[in-house]
Formats: C-alpha cells, structure tokens, sequence
C-alpha cells in the first residue's frame, strides 16, 4: 500500500519545464535595420575593426582590394589624427601666450621660408623616408610578417617586430606594450579606427572652415562661443549662401 502511495505522489507532481535563454548581442550596424552586404559579412571581413556594413559603392567587393582599403584607412586615419593634434594643440597654445605660431594653413609658407635647408631639399629627404617605409608596409602587406623574418632590415628587426597583424606595429612603435594583450587589441583597434575617421572628418571640416571663414578652427571656436545665434554655419555667407 505504501508503494502504491508513493507511486501515486510521484505521478500526481507536476512536470518542471526547463527553458534555455540564449542572448545574442546584435552585430552593430553603421544604420540600424540597414542590410549587410555579404561581401562585408564574411569571417574575414567580420574580423576588420571598425567594419559596420558601410559600403554604399561595393567598393570592398573585391577581397584583396578590401584589405587593402582597411590598411589605407587606417595609415589615412593616423596621418588625421596627428594632423588634427598639430593644428589644435599649436593653435590653443597661441592663444594662451605659450606660443606664437601661424594658422596650418600658413604653416608651410612659414617653415619654407625660414627653413635651415632649400625646400627643395627637405622634400627629397621627406619622399626618400616615407617611400621606404611605404615599400617596407607594402611588402608586408603582400607577405604578412616578412618584414620581421631575420636579416630583413639591417638586424633591427627584433626593436622593429610587429604585433603579428598587418597594419598594427609593435616594438618601439608600442611603448606602453598595448598591443601585447590579446583580449585588449580588439578594443583598442576599434577605438583608433573610431578616433581617426572623426579625425579625417575634423580635418576636412577645418579645410571648410577656412574657406568659408579665413580662420583657423579655433578662432571660429571663440568666436561661434562669443556670440552662438550670429555667429554659425549659417551665417559664413558659404555653408547657406541663399540665406
């Protein structure tokens, strides 16, 4: 009787539904609800820092050439924000009394013209280093991590070892040793492509600026700061010229 009753309560007890949940982190999209090319969707593509979907001209539809465009981005993207941190840091400085330098845009002019050496020169020098060092990450490009094989360049090849990814250097190139933790590199490449395209936009928007204006971006600061309802892109006489 006993073992009927507990054959009986074991029948009776209600079942337990187990349930699964699985998150999915959605993939980010340069516009929410926007449709990935395929050619972007790849393993190899997915791999690309900073790669959110944007390709309106199919550009990147060629594997090879999209590599390619990845490192001109990012070589683009670095020129940008040096060129962005050479234009402001000065022209802060100028302003605080520290320095007294011209705008970028007279910079050239300035330095051709009180320059040690004929500008003739300079340049010379100037096309003969970046002409190596752009052989040099061409030839890596082509044959990942041949530039750091033994006897590539002159024995220096150990100061000059990269992270083992195109693009990405370490050696002196990284004194902080970033690139030596794996499961930062990822953020850190994505934070630099992030920081070199606003770069790159910066840039183009201080060419803008001077020709609308005349001025370097931190006088059209102080000024748009002075007085913001007058003095705006609408009112350069350029940005809206039918207002």
């Amino acid at each position: 009787m006993a073992l009927m009753m507990k054959r009986s309560a074991v029948a009776a007890r209600p079942a337990v539904s187990r349930k699964a949940v699985v998150t999915c982190v959605a993939r980010q999209s340069w516009l929410p609800g926007s449709e990935t090319p395929k050619h972007l969707d790849t393993p190899a593509a997915l791999a690309m820092a900073g790669n959110f979907g944007f390709d309106p001209l199919g550009l990147g539809k060629d594997a090879e050439a999209l590599r390619w465009y990845q490192q001109a981005e990012l070589v683009h993207s670095r020129t940008a924000m040096t060129a962005v941190a050479g234009i402001l840091i000065p022209g802060l400085l100028t302003k605080a009394g520290v320095l007294s330098v011209p705008e970028w845009y007279d910079a050239g002019k300035v330095a051709i013209d009180n320059s040690f050496a004929p500008f003739s020169s300079l340049l010379a020098v100037q096309m003969f280093l970046c002409g190596f060092v752009e052989v040099k990450r061409w030839q890596d490009f082509r044959k990942p991590g041949s530039q750091a094989e033994p006897g590539s360049f002159l024995g220096l090849e150990g100061a000059f070892g990269g992270s083992g990814d195109n693009g990405y250097p370490g050696g002196i190139f990284d004194p902080l040793g970033l690139s030596k933790d794996a499961s930062k590199l990822a953020d850190w490449k994505l934070k630099e492509i992030k920081n070199g395209r606003l770069a790159m936009m910066a840039l183009l928007g201080f060419a803008a600026q001077k020709g609308a204006t005349g001025a370097g971006p931190i006088d059209n600061l102080s000024a748009h700061l002075a007085d913001p309802w007058h003095v705006n892109f609408t009112s350069n006489g350029v940005s809206l010229p039918f207002l």
